[in-house]
């Protein structure tokens, strides 16, 4: 039987303020993720990046900060999409102190 299958056999046996529970747990979780932006230990040092690409999101928050326009971004790193800039952008807003921090520890690097 799948995990789903399983999953939805348990819910039939919750009464409703259970399935509220349930259903609050995983919009929580849901509200955490972001489509578009990949974090993986392996891949550069685990710091989120564009999907697809080693392009953290860190580096493009920091060229933004330093005056690069979206369009400049998106022809200094063709696998870039406008797409990819959005779902950057609202990490950052997301993130900003982990952004902040990494932006800091890159610097003096």
């Amino acid at each position: 039987m799948s995990v789903l299958r399983d999953i939805e056999k348990l819910l039939s046996a919750l009464t409703p303020a259970e399935k509220a529970q349930v259903l609050e747990s995983v919009v929580a979780d849901l509200d955490n993720t972001f489509p578009g932006i990949d974090v993986n230990p392996g891949v550069c040092g685990g710091e989120p990046c564009i999907v697809r690409t080693r392009i953290p999101v860190w580096l493009l928050e920091q060229a933004r900060r330093l005056g690069a326009a979206d369009e400049a971004l998106l022809q200094y790193y063709p696998t870039l999409r406008a797409a990819d800039l959005v779902a950057a952008w609202t990490y950052v807003r997301s993130h900003k102190g982990e952004i902040d921090r990494q932006i800091s520890e890159n610097e003096t690097a």
